[in-house]
């Protein structure tokens, strides 16, 4: 479970270098069946890489405290925990806290999963940039209220809320996320590379007289 752990976490930090690897190698490639074949690779992989970023959160929200081992018991107090984290931000009530608490997890297990299996990406990967832009306004609001907070977004180290955390939502997580889902969009939009028709045949000189 933690090596699967730490290959996940490894994805969601460093995997946006894929996708922006492959856009620019889209970009590059002048013969468009070629293009709409590299592109198709990328979101293959790119839809892979965005569901780590959700599979590694929600793993870090519900994984044990340290020396704890897997139960539903050991289980319940990390959601506790993350309760807490929630209401720290001072958005939600003490109640509405712990439901998030409850039912975050689970949906970015669900959401991760969706975007890995590659059923109707273009939707799960709207529905992954529109999460991660709620996550960046939650952070940038407990920002500017001068909260002195970690943002507990479960993948990788923890990190205050600020400008860095902001920086690092954007461009790892919302930016490869929008990537994919124009990526989606567009393969689907693009007509298809169809061979040129050939052209009439001449018409002999004093055929039509």
């Amino acid at each position: 479970m933690n090596a699967l752990n730490s290959l996940l976490t490894w994805l969601a930090l460093h995997g946006y270098w894929f996708i922006f690897a492959g856009l620019i190698a889209a970009f590059c490639v002048r013969d468009a069946r070629k293009r709409r074949t590299l592109v198709r690779i990328m979101l293959v992989f790119g839809g892979i890489l965005i569901g780590s970023i959700f599979l590694a959160a929600a793993y870090g929200k519900l994984k044990p405290l340290a020396g704890f081992p897997w139960s539903m018991r050991s289980v319940r107090t990390s959601i506790l925990l993350f309760s807490m984290q929630v209401e720290s931000y001072q958005i939600l009530s003490p109640a509405a806290s712990s439901l998030l608490a409850h039912v975050l997890p689970v949906f970015e297990l669900v959401l991760g999963l969706w975007l890995v299996s590659g059923i109707w990406r273009r939707f799960s990967a709207l529905l992954a940039s529109l999460v991660f832009l709620g996550f960046m306004a939650a952070i940038a609001y407990a920002y500017f209220h001068g909260l002195h907070i970690e943002c507990n977004c479960g993948v990788g180290p923890n990190e205050d809320v600020g400008p860095g955390a902001l920086l690092r939502d954007g461009l790892k997580f919302l930016l490869p996320s929008l990537i994919v889902m124009w990526g989606s969009f567009w393969v689907r939009r693009a007509p298809s590379v169809t061979s040129a028709a050939p052209l009439p045949a001449a018409t002999p000189a004093g055929a039509s007289q």
